[in-house]
């Protein structure tokens, strides 16, 4: 026993903890006694057992509490750890407590017993890597796609942050006044956690600010059938006057399209319009990407961006859609149903060839890309005076 006695300067703690030392040169210093003194000792035994068994009832109890940590160790010293609701760092377990240093410096003594009754929460192991969370609101004006990809980018390559697993952005909520989203952020400072989540919040302030992504203050709004504003219609009007099949139309009448249509927003990754499916209306894409796909064929056909239109065959037919569009990143589109569209051509009759001779060649064109891509297909394209006719039938036109 002199190998592991507790006053041996060259002693191994974390091999032999000072409790279970200590208990142990008790424990051969009373079966000595024992041995030597069998009479008295046997004699005092049952009237001392019950004395001190009610003397020392929290004694022993956070004694036998206290062995019982050193030799499972849930927690070692320098840990940070949570018990009964308080978090600290571990600096000292005696016979009796365990002794925390709380963020704020203190020093908090927790008996022994308590610590084996309370749940205990151990953020140093298994490993330093701990999450924080933080929620924020932003405008209902954002999307949510983009809001998440703003925090995302004004969380990079910060040093307070761990690398793996990366940060994480997910809507929460839909609030009174905002859109609720969580973010997760690890680290390994977890003694420092409120310096890590001033900077979350701080990087997320200016990076939303930077995009003219709102805040919004703590507001409860009442609204009764009062729908919301209309987005503005300058850059769908500048995206009809890229669309070759609406070339001849004049800024009035592409203005007219744009208060008739649709404006509808789409995110990544959502399909827009599916091949087979019936439709009487183009769209034009005012902004974002989106990418065109073919049934049978192997990756992307065609990938559209601002001003590019789709849909036209639809349109101008009646025919199902010929194609897969999917929202690329999140896009605002305009769709324009075929009333309105019939509508303009009614007032300008001239404007049919035109459109009529565009879709012809855009049509041959995506035929050629599923002869191409698609095994087995074999279309023949349609002649341009027969799809003239088609149009001028579908749209309710005098025959040439």
């Amino acid at each position: 026993m002199a190998a592991v006695n507790p006053w041996r300067e060259n002693r191994l703690p974390d091999r032999f903890p000072a409790i279970v030392q200590d208990a142990m040169v008790i424990g051969l210093f009373a079966l000595i006694a024992a041995l030597v003194l069998q009479e008295r000792v046997f004699a005092t035994t049952a009237v001392g057992a019950v004395v001190v068994g009610f003397a020392l009832q929290d004694t022993l109890g956070n004694l036998f509490a206290g062995l019982a940590i050193q030799i499972e160790k849930p927690f070692r010293v320098g840990h940070w750890v949570g018990i009964g609701g308080i978090d600290g760092q571990v600096t000292e377990v005696t016979w009796r407590a365990t002794r925390l240093r709380t963020r704020s410096g203190h020093f908090v003594v927790v008996p022994n017993s308590s610590v084996g009754k309370e749940v205990i929460t151990n953020y140093s192991e298994p490993t330093r890597e701990n999450r924080m969370e933080i929620q924020v609101g932003v405008s209902y004006d954002a999307a949510p796609n983009t809001v998440k990809a703003v925090i995302l980018d004004a969380l990079r390559d910060d040093p307070l942050f761990s690398g793996a697993p990366p940060p994480e952005v997910v809507l929460a909520g839909f609030d009174a006044s905002a859109i609720a989203y969580d973010v997760y952020v690890w680290t390994t400072e977890f003694a420092f956690d409120y310096r890590v989540r001033d900077r979350i919040r701080s990087r997320i302030y200016y990076a939303l600010r930077r995009h003219g992504i709102s805040i919004p203050y703590p507001i409860q709004v009442e609204q009764r059938g009062e729908p919301a504003p209309p987005p503005p219609a300058g850059p769908a009007v500048a995206a009809l006057a890229s669309v070759a099949i609406l070339a001849p139309l004049t800024e009035a009448q592409r203005l007219d399209l744009v208060e008739t249509g649709r404006r509808l927003l789409f995110a990544r990754g959502e399909a827009i319009v599916r091949e087979g499916e019936a439709g009487s209306s183009m769209f034009v894409l005012v902004a974002g990407e989106a990418s065109v796909t073919l049934a049978g064929a192997e990756g992307e056909l065609r990938r559209l961006g601002a001003g590019d239109f789709f849909g036209e065959m639809s349109l101008l037919t009646g025919a199902p859609r010929s194609a897969t569009v999917s929202a690329a990143s999140d896009c605002d589109v305009l769709e324009i149903g075929v009333d309105s569209f019939r509508r303009l051509i009614l007032g300008e009759p001239s404007m049919v060839d035109a459109v009529a001779s565009a879709v012809s060649l855009r049509r041959a064109e995506l035929e050629r890309h599923r002869t191409e891509r698609v095994a087995g297909a074999s279309v023949l394209p349609e002649a341009p005076h027969s799809l003239l006719a088609r149009v001028r039938q579908f749209l309710g036109l005098s025959p040439l």
